[in-house]
């Protein structure tokens, strides 16, 4: 699909979760012992996708998971892709103590972000600093090295407060901040500071908060920028919103003079949003992990993310419409959702809150969830 020139396109995907057993089945494997109650082996994840789905030939190629996406980007031809990074990318051999889960990717392994040409990674989430401030120094070097911008992290509090900066025609930009709560599992002690690395941290949703987030804003905020506020809250599952989320996602709009509010870390897709004709994602769901095998939440199906598009004028910059195409990881990899899938997946975004956005559907292959300013 070739869009207008008049068109500014921009994707946008949740969490994308490359470490453990993806990283195992990549070129490069990361040293596959883990520290988490139960599991040991991050090939333990490789063997479960397997009996849920079938073989994995494996080493892998880089674009391997990208699957169906790669022919999706090819028709949408977005102009900027935007991820949540939710792996560091390391061969740092010392977990964070006392948590958990840890991910972590080869970073030999980046022509996986690569070969799906991510502009930005936002990185302020919850495993970040899973291998430590060694592990962070190596995700940060390895990215810049690879031309991939990123926020929401950096070497003190100034670098992880500015934003990744995409220059566009006619003098337009791309913004996009980056910031994490505790509710999404954040350790306080990631937040970084004037002289230790880190995240990002919003310790809560007070106006307090919001008026600092403000005030950074505008620090690097020019007339026509387009702002994009990454923010990781929220728990796992289920589909409330806390009324602190909305109001907070309002001010982001109202005082921030934010364009869209990205959201994330639910493992399946939350409530859309339209407010004052700006769009807030409450919870963009996992994009790629390696849950295929792991019960519990089978209702949530977390294997079905989404891929969301969004059009803006390329003059004003004014949001114009979103799409959302529906996939099914099997195997590690994206694939086409089918119509069955794809009719739970819509009638689950339009009944999940009472303001959500309703999204009309087309086409087969594939399926679309369209949504139009009217």
């Amino acid at each position: 699909m070739n869009h207008s020139t008049n068109i500014f396109r921009l994707f946008l995907c949740g969490d994308v979760m490359t470490g453990r057993g993806i990283d195992q089945i990549l070129p490069h494997q990361v040293e596959p012992r883990l520290y988490e109650p139960f599991v040991k082996d991050a090939r333990e994840y490789v063997f479960l996708a397997e009996k849920t789905n079938g073989k994995i030939t494996y080493p892998v190629a880089m674009d391997y998971i990208w699957g169906d996406a790669l022919l999706i980007w090819r028709q949408f031809q977005p102009d900027v892709k935007i991820i949540n990074l939710e792996t560091a990318i390391t061969q740092a051999g010392d977990p964070w103590p006392n948590k958990g889960i840890h991910y972590r990717m080869h970073p030999l392994n980046i022509a996986v972000l690569t070969s799906a040409g991510i502009n930005i990674c936002a990185l302020a989430n919850n495993h970040l600093l899973d291998w430590g401030y060694k592990g962070l120094k190596e995700t940060l070097v390895t990215l810049k090295s690879a031309g991939i911008k990123f926020s929401g992290a950096g070497e003190n509090i100034t670098h992880a407060m500015q934003p990744a900066i995409v220059e566009l025609i006619l003098n337009k930009r791309v913004l996009v901040f980056s910031a994490g709560t505790p509710s999404s599992g954040i350790p306080s002690a990631w937040q970084a500071s004037a002289h230790r690395s880190g995240v990002y941290y919003l310790p809560d949703l007070t106006i307090k908060t919001l008026t600092h987030v403000a005030e950074n804003i505008q620090t690097f905020k020019r007339s026509g920028d387009l702002i994009i506020f990454s923010i990781h809250w929220g728990s796992n599952w289920g589909h409330e919103i806390p009324d602190s989320f909305r109001s907070f996602a309002y001010g982001l709009i109202d005082i921030g003079k934010v364009d869209v509010v990205f959201g994330h870390s639910s493992h399946h897709p939350r409530a859309i949003e339209m407010y004052n004709g700006k769009p807030i994602f409450y919870g963009c769901g996992d994009f790629i992990n390696d849950y295929e095998g792991i019960s519990g939440y089978e209702e949530h199906r977390d294997d079905l993310p989404l891929m969301y598009f969004l059009d803006f004028d390329a003059m004003s910059l004014q949001f114009e419409k979103m799409t959302l195409i529906p996939l099914q990881i099997k195997k590690f990899r994206l694939h086409l959702a089918n119509k069955r899938d794809g009719d739970w997946v819509l009638k689950t975004l339009n009944e999940s809150a009472p303001f959500s956005v309703q999204f009309d559907t087309y086409g087969e292959r594939p399926i679309c969830f369209v949504q139009r300013v009217r």
